[in-house]
């Protein structure tokens, strides 16, 4: 969301006058004037019982503008929040405003060429939305406190594609990441996740048929874990870095049992 600190708060109740253009000014009826604060701040709109009310523009020291609607002196309605020189890239935000916050539905460009559409609360982005990277990546979901938790999809440019929970903007708890791309392409794993990595338990399911279940930690498979092959073989035993180490069991199809040794890993401290 737009930075707090390039705000300025409605401050019309404070505000000492430096100069009104007005007409008709009564108690009840909306009056249309021009209103230059000491603050540097300038506001050109509808006025009712003394307030802002209505429709008007806030020209604020540090550049930015407020256009859109007012209600008893603060912005109400929907409005645009945005830099006046458009050769400069800034954050902006067209949408809705509740009691001189950002709250409802909206959309925000970021000046690094992010895009976010859906809803916000207190200025952040908060509900359901859904987040436009500049690199080409997709988020659909839920946000809290302005990064994505809850349910989600992280869509990839590449095609890659995280289905499940998220936690402070990162997937995080149990999801399915179907590979789309590369060499894994028509792969798929179903577990847990921390911190887009595949983290604890899970199944990954290998488009040829065969299937790993077992433990993992940093992307990689590592503790124990049952390798089942498409002819119905399966071999059981500890992982480490993605390989087999140690003593594994290997069960045939025709109910044949035998072992098999894999290098141990040895760790060498100087």
């Amino acid at each position: 969301m737009i930075n707090e600190n390039n705000r300025v708060l409605n401050k019309s109740k404070n505000s000492s006058r430096k100069n009104s253009l007005s007409s008709n000014d009564s108690n009840n009826d909306y009056i249309y004037k021009s209103e230059k604060y000491k603050n540097g701040s300038e506001y050109i709109g509808e006025f009712r019982n003394g307030l802002k009310d209505g429709k008007g523009i806030m020209r604020y020291k540090n550049g930015y503008i407020y256009e859109g609607e007012w209600k008893k002196g603060k912005k109400d309605g929907k409005g645009k929040y945005y830099k006046k020189n458009e050769r400069l890239k800034e954050d902006r935000y067209e949408g809705e405003f509740k009691n001189g916050k950002v709250e409802g539905k909206g959309i925000s460009y970021y000046s690094n060429g992010d895009r976010y559409e859906g809803e916000y609360k207190d200025w952040s982005r908060e509900g359901k939305g859904i987040y436009y990277y500049n690199n080409g990546d997709i988020y659909e979901g839920e946000f809290k406190k302005e990064n994505p938790e809850g349910q989600g999809k992280y869509i990839y440019k590449n095609g890659n594609i995280y289905e499940g929970e998220f936690k402070n903007g990162k997937a995080e708890g149990k999801g399915i990441f179907y590979y789309n791309y590369g060499n894994n392409n028509g792969d798929r794993y179903i577990g847990d996740f921390k911190e887009f990595n595949k983290e604890g338990k899970g199944i990954y399911y290998y488009k040829n048929g065969d299937r790993y279940e077992g433990d993992w930690k940093m992307d990689k498979k590592e503790g124990q874990g049952v390798f089942y092959y498409k002819n119905g073989d399966r071999m059981m035993g500890n992982y480490f870095d993605n390989k087999p180490i140690g003593k594994h069991v290997i069960l045939y199809a025709n109910e044949k049992v035998s072992e098999k040794n894999y290098l141990k890993l040895v760790v060498l401290f100087d």
